[in-house]
Parts: C-alpha cells; sequence; structure tokens
C-alpha cells in the first residue's frame, strides 16, 4: 500500500516531483539501498514493532529510532526529513 500524498510535501518531495530524470535515480539507488540485509534487518525491525502497536496498515506515525536505540511514534515527515537538507 503506497502512502498517501501529501498536501504539504517537503522541499525533496517537491523537487522529485519536477524533475523525472533526478526522480528515475534516485529510485535506483534507493532499490540498491533497501536491498542490503542491513536496511531489510531495520525495516522487520520496525514493521514489527507497527505491528506490535496496532499500526500496521493503518497509516500515521512512523516508528523512529531515537540515540539510545528506543523505538518511539513520530511523524513521518519529520522521521524522513532527518539527516537531509537543513
Amino acid at each position: 500500500m503506497a502512502p498517501r500524498k501529501s498536501s504539504n510535501p517537503g522541499p525533496s518531495a517537491r523537487y522529485y516531483a519536477q524533475n523525472p530524470k533526478a526522480r528515475k535515480k534516485k529510485a535506483a539507488t534507493d532499490k540498491k539501498v533497501n536491498a542490503r540485509p542491513s536496511q531489510k534487518a531495520k525495516r522487520a525491525e520496525l514493521a514489527a514493532w507497527r505491528r506490535k502497536n496496532g499500526l500496521m496498515g493503518q497509516g500515521g506515525p512512523d516508528g523512529s529510532h531515537t540515540r539510545s536505540g528506543k523505538i518511539v511514534r513520530e511523524s513521518p515527515k519529520t522521521n524522513r526529513a532527518r539527516k537531509g537538507k537543513k
């Protein structure tokens, strides 16, 4: 299930919406990154947390890893924008 389109996309989302060539290149890079065993393990851990907290398949908040390693609820926009453009 793909996420709904944001009514207020961030700067990166706006850029990739306007630049199809860049979006295609990013998609290829993301495909390689998401195939890594470490990334698969991280995704599985977050999916298990979402199932345990009744959020799986509901949309809503992400599970975000804190610096201490704990997983907490956080808005997807905030969580996914971290370490991005400042």
